[in-house]
C-alpha cells in the first residue's frame, strides 16, 4: 500500500485560498521571518520595514546601538508609522497622522493635546514589541509567540560551517529586490529543495557541479534543508562557468574544501541562504495569496576590492540568472498542472527527502492537508480544527473525514 508520506501534497493545497488562510497562522506568523541584516541599519534611527499579510513590522536601531523589532503601528489610531522600506527617522518615530512620537526604544514620549486624554498612561501605549533574534548578523522576528526553537538552535548542526563565512561582517551588494511569481509559495519552496531536477532542467548549474550535488535534512528535527555542490566536479564546458572558476580568487578565511563549494540552506518554511565563496544571497518566499508569491532577495558580501572578485560576483549573477529563468518556467508549468483535473498528487522518491519532510511538516501543522480531495471551502477551517483535537476526539474526526470524502464522490 502506497504511503501518503511519500506523496506530494494534494494539488488543492496549492490553489485553495481557504487553505492559504490556514497557512498564514500555522506556517508563517508562528515561525521566524527575516527582516534584514544588521548592516542595513548601522546607525541610530536607521530602520527597515517588513510587511507580512496584515502584519506591519519594523526593525530599528536605538542610541545604544541596540536593535528592536516593533509593530509598525501607532498606539493611537493604528496608523502606519514608517512608510518607506528603509530610512532614518532621527531620534523619534513620529506618527504622520496625529504626531504621537516614540523614542527609538519604543517608549511613547509625546502626545499633542495631552491634557485632553484624561489620566493617559504613556508607558501603556508604547510600541508593541515583537519577539526577535539576531543570528549571525541577520535580524529575525516571530509575530505569534510560541515554543518554536530559536534560529540559532535550528541552525545548530551547521553553526561551525556558517561561521567560516563571517556573516556578521557582511554588507549589502545592492538593494532588496522583489520578484513576483504567479504561483503558490510552495512551488517556489519545493523547487528550491528539489535536487532531482538539477541534471534535467539546469544544464549550466549541473555542468558546474557535476555529480557532486547533494541534499540532507538536518538531524535536529529537520529545521534546515541543506543542498551543496563542488565546482571541482565540473563536467561540461560553459563559458560563464569556466570564467567564474578562472577568475574566482582565493578567499583567505575559507578552508580549501570551501574554495570551490556552493551550499544552500533552507530555513523552514520560506527562507533560503545561498552561500558561495564570493558572496551570499538570501531569498524569502513571501506569499501574497494562494496563487501569487513575491521572492524577496538581496546579495551580501565581505569587502573585497580585488578586480577578480568583482568579475567572479558578476559571473555568479549571470549563472544564477539563467537558473532563475529556468526555474520560473518550471514552477509556472507545475502550478498550471495543479489547476487541472488530471492531477491530485504524485509519488515521491525516497531520496527526495526534503520534499518528503516539507510535506510532512505541512500535514502535521495543517492536518486537513492529509485529505486527497478538497473539502467544500467553508468546511476546510472547521475540519482542520477538528483534526487538531486531542486523541480522545479521534473517533469523531474519523467520522467527519469519512463523511467529507463521501460527499465529494
Amino acid at each position: 500500500m502506497e504511503s501518503q508520506y511519500f506523496k506530494t501534497l494534494p494539488s488543492w493545497t496549492y490553489t485553495s485560498e481557504h487553505f492559504f488562510e490556514l497557512e498564514k497562522k500555522n506556517l508563517f506568523l508562528n515561525n521566524w521571518q527575516l527582516i534584514c541584516h544588521i548592516s542595513n541599519i548601522p546607525n541610530p534611527g536607521d530602520y527597515v520595514t517588513f510587511d507580512l499579510f496584515d502584519e506591519r513590522l519594523m526593525a530599528v536601531r536605538n542610541e545604544k546601538s541596540e536593535v528592536n523589532v516593533f509593530h509598525n503601528v501607532c498606539s493611537h489610531r493604528a496608523t502606519r508609522l514608517l512608510e518607506d522600506e528603509v530610512g532614518n527617522c532621527g531620534k523619534r518615530i513620529r506618527c504622520p497622522y496625529h504626531a504621537w512620537s516614540y523614542d527609538l526604544s519604543g517608549n511613547l514620549k509625546n502626545v499633542p493635546h495631552l491634557e485632553q486624554f484624561e489620566n493617559l498612561d504613556l508607558p501603556k501605549y508604547g510600541l508593541k514589541a515583537v519577539e526577535m533574534e539576531v543570528f549571525q548578523g541577520f535580524i529575525f522576528a516571530k509575530v505569534i509567540p510560541n515554543d518554536i526553537p530559536s534560529v540559532a538552535v535550528q541552525f545548530e548542526p551547521y553553526i561551525d560551517e556558517l561561521a567560516l563565512y563571517r556573516f556578521e561582517e557582511l554588507e549589502p551588494l545592492g538593494r532588496v529586490t522583489m520578484r513576483p511569481r504567479a504561483v503558490n509559495w510552495k512551488q517556489v519552496a519545493d523547487n528550491y529543495v528539489d535536487a532531482m531536477h538539477i541534471p534535467v532542467a539546469h544544464p549550466g548549474l549541473s555542468g558546474l557541479v557535476g555529480n557532486s550535488y547533494g541534499v540532507e535534512v538536518s538531524d535536529n528535527g529537520g529545521f534546515i534543508h541543506k543542498m551543496w555542490g563542488d565546482l571541482s566536479q565540473t563536467r561540461k564546458k560553459i563559458l560563464s562557468n569556466d570564467l567564474y572558476k578562472k577568475y574566482l580568487p582565493r578567499v583567505s578565511h575559507l578552508p580549501n574544501e570551501k574554495q570551490m563549494h556552493w551550499v544552500y540552506f533552507r530555513l523552514w518554511p520560506n527562507l533560503a541562504f545561498d552561500v558561495y565563496p564570493d558572496q551570499m544571497d538570501f531569498m524569502q518566499f513571501i506569499p501574497i495569496n494562494a496563487s501569487t508569491t513575491m521572492i524577496r532577495e538581496i546579495p551580501f558580501a565581505l569587502k573585497d576590492e580585488r578586480r577578480e572578485m568583482k568579475v567572479a560576483r558578476y559571473l555568479n549573477w549571470r549563472i544564477n540568472r539563467e537558473v532563475n529563468a529556468e526555474d520560473t518556467d518550471l514552477i509556472n508549468w507545475v502550478q498550471e498542472g495543479m489547476q487541472t483535473s488530471a492531477f491530485e498528487s504524485g509519488p515521491l522518491a525516497k531520496t527526495e527527502i526534503c520534499l518528503i519532510d516539507s510535506a510532512e511538516k505541512i500535514r502535521k501543522a495543517i492536518p486537513v492537508a492529509r485529505l486527497d480531495r478538497e473539502p467544500e471551502s467553508e468546511k476546510i477551517a472547521p475540519l482542520n480544527y477538528d483534526l487538531l483535537l486531542s486523541p480522545h476526539q479521534k473517533s469523531k474526526v474519523s467520522l467527519i473525514h469519512e463523511s467529507t470524502t463521501r460527499d465529494l464522490k
